[in-house]
């Protein structure tokens, strides 16, 4: 299993989750992302993310002393994007 860790520490919203997306966007399903912030909106951000891209969050631990958050993400596999899908390239034609 691939592991990866992203160290968002001293960053705030959104870097985090950006910082995640990132890592998340190439890897292969199943890769094992860990994510270290001190930002507490990243307590509500990182599992809504993880609902939205459906990806599994497999732990979220309070660290202290320093106190910061450890997020534990598994990437999960993602569908196929549809060819030219949200490109905006594609334009209505009107009748004259």
């Amino acid at each position: 299993m691939n592991a990866i860790e992203v160290d968002a520490r001293g960053l705030r919203c959104p870097l985090p989750v950006i910082r995640l997306a990132a890592a998340a966007r190439d890897a292969p399903a199943g890769t094992r992302i860990t994510v270290l912030t001190s930002d507490p909106a990243a307590r509500h951000d990182i599992p809504a993310w993880c609902r939205m891209r459906d990806h599994e969050l497999r732990e979220m631990t309070q660290v202290s002393d320093p106190a910061y958050l450890r997020f534990v993400v598994v990437v999960r596999p993602q569908p196929p994007k549809a060819a030219g899908a949200g490109s905006g390239s594609a334009r209505a034609s009107r009748a004259v």
